[in-house]
């Protein structure tokens, strides 16, 4: 929840007019992680397990990219915390 909270307060300076661009699809990705691994929680089948964990993974790599392309496109500074939260997810 911590990597939602800082993505966030960093997409909240982004330009206005990526408002319905890239700062609501980093948002939306952001959100996705926890929400994929917090669905499968109730359930207790494991190949659902491993899907909901796949999607979650899905969400953490296309939030690494549209990050990259925001430091790229000068709309923040590379965060190297944020990039640890990324790989810890991701191992």
């Amino acid at each position: 929840m911590i990597l939602v909270e800082d993505i966030y307060r960093i997409a909240a300076n982004f330009p206005k007019e990526e408002m319905f661009g890239l700062t609501s699809q980093i948002k939306r990705s952001v959100v996705s992680i926890p929400s994929n691994i917090a669905e499968d929680a109730g359930r207790r089948g494991k190949v659902e397990f491993i899907r909901f964990l796949y999607i979650a993974l899905g969400s953490t790599n296309e939030l690494e990219t549209q990050l990259e392309i925001s430091v790229r496109l000068g709309f923040m500074q590379k965060n190297k915390d944020i990039f640890k939260q990324i790989h810890f997810i991701k191992i």
